[in-house]
């Protein structure tokens, strides 16, 4: 028989399965025999000897054991140099380390608790004290592991469920369609900006988007051509919106609205224009338009320096206003009051 291969169920049980495994690093294999009787007939624990002191750490990280007994003097090989090894593997560093020595030195015993020994034994120990150290230092590591593995696991739950608060939260504030904020959301923003309007004195502004001729674009392509048209004009809108003080929403059916924070009348004139533009140069084909045959937006807009008595509802008014008249002239243009 090979004097490495004294050993029960040499792989090391599924950690759901919480057996106890000992492994055993010592270069005498009567050492090795002497403990593979200690632990026979204890069915919660399995045994692996290891006879290769160099081959320790690898054996160790293989086989996972929940208590390694660890002889202190083999050929070529402290065992207390191991013991650092096994601190400096991640794998290994919380696994306890009952260390086998030939005589009680309080000297080798204090180095030997220095460098992460669990324990330190008399070799060969009774074996009620042998099977009571390994079941309580096992014990022990096991509590670990589940202690460990709860903590994740309660760390994953809260993360999934801080992610999934976030998602409600940011679906309470978004349009199911278009991904631009919802009217909800553009109320809040609204109410937030005029006031800071107030304070700075800084010039605000609204523009109202309408998609031309919508209805007869779905009377002629269906609605959900013209679901994709919406979201189109809407990812449009996304992309000028430049600026973290500048927000886009859907105000409903075809819709939109862009906040401009600050803004003057001449900034937002500007930003209509850029805005039409890229809606023209989506290229949408709508042979149902009264003035092109592709898709067009027309577009209001308002500006003002807000006062306390004032009511940003006004200057959505006021850019609805701006919004009947470009369309009055036309379509497909901007009208900034």
């Amino acid at each position: 028989m090979n004097k490495s291969d004294i050993s029960e169920h040499p792989t090391a049980p599924r950690s759901s399965e919480y057996k106890i495994m000992v492994l055993l690093v010592d270069d005498q294999p009567m050492i090795g025999e002497a403990v593979r009787r200690a632990l026979a007939g204890q069915p919660d624990m399995h045994f692996h000897f290891n006879a290769d002191p160099f081959a320790a750490i690898q054996v160790a990280e293989q086989v996972k054991p929940t208590v390694i007994l660890q002889d202190l003097v083999m050929p070529g090989v402290n065992g207390l140099m191991l013991l650092t090894q096994y601190q400096a593997s991640p794998a290994l560093r919380d696994i306890p380390v009952i260390v086998l020595s030939t005589k009680e030195d309080p000297a080798v015993k204090s180095e030997a608790f220095s460098l992460g020994a669990s324990d330190y034994l008399v070799k060969l120990p009774d074996n009620i004290e042998l099977l009571a150290r390994i079941r309580r230092h096992s014990k022990s590591y096991l509590n670990q592991v589940q202690r460990d593995e709860a903590f994740r696991a309660l760390h994953e739950s809260q993360r999934q469920l801080v992610e999934k608060n976030l998602e409600l939260e940011r679906l309470t504030h978004v349009d199911g369609l278009t991904g631009l904020s919802n009217r909800r959301y553009l109320d809040e923003f609204m109410g937030i900006q005029w006031r800071n309007a107030i304070r700075t004195g800084d010039s605000f502004s609204v523009l109202m988007i309408d998609v031309d001729d919508f209805k007869r674009y779905n009377d002629e392509y269906g609605h959900l051509a013209g679901d994709e048209v919406l979201k189109a004009v809407g990812a449009a809108i996304q992309a000028c919106c430049r600026r973290p003080t500048d927000l886009a929403a859907r105000f409903g059916g075809e819709e939109f609205v862009i906040v401009l924070s600050p803004s003057t009348p001449t900034e937002a004139k500007r930003f209509g224009e850029d805005l039409r533009h890229q809606v023209e140069h989506t290229g949408i084909p709508h042979s149902g338009s009264t003035i092109a045959k592709i898709v067009t937006v027309s577009i209001g807009g308002a500006s003002l320096s807000p006062r306390g008595d004032d009511s940003y509802l006004a200057l959505i008014e006021a850019a609805d206003g701006a919004l009947y008249e470009a369309k009055r002239k036309g379509k497909n243009r901007v009208v900034v009051t």
